[in-house]
């Protein structure tokens, strides 16, 4: 699968914001335009576009304080047209090893809405463990990560 991560930039944000979840999806994840002004005025906000090949087909963005142990998956969406195809995974899988190599990195963690039962399914196999908070009505979901030592 030849997913990869890239900046958003001035040439490709317009193409970001077009993108769009399936209708019955979008109470679970912020609109693409929004999370871009929040990377804006957020300095902690990692913005990614999600590129198969040379077509963007999702977005995803992270944040983290410095300081702290746990990095924050905080936006994870595929476009309506490119679903089911394992993407989503695989971008996971590409963020999961991009926040691993963060040495103060000790921890990633993710939220969704109960009733996203696709999303649940997905964290967990990759190894997300619910925490039992709940953060703004989301489930809160965390990977702990051991570093080898050098």
């Amino acid at each position: 699968m030849s997913i990869t991560l890239r900046p958003i930039t001035a040439g490709n944000w317009e193409q970001c914001v077009e993108l769009s979840v399936e209708p019955e999806q979008k109470d679970f994840v912020s609109s693409n335009a929004y999370s871009l002004a929040q990377a804006a005025y957020e300095d902690d906000c990692v913005p990614l576009a999600m590129y198969h090949d040379e077509t963007m087909v999702g977005f995803t963005m992270y944040w983290h304080l410095p300081g702290e142990a746990i990095y924050h998956i905080n936006r994870l969406m595929v476009d309506e047209a490119h679903q089911q195809k394992g993407y989503g995974r695989a971008a996971m899988e590409q963020l999961i090893t991009r926040l691993r190599a963060y040495q103060d990195c000790r921890g990633i963690d993710i939220s969704y809405a109960p009733e996203n039962h696709v999303a649940q399914r997905l964290y967990a196999s990759l190894g997300f463990r619910e925490t039992g908070e709940i953060d703004d009505g989301e489930v809160v979901a965390l990977l702990t990560l051991v570093h080898e030592q050098s």
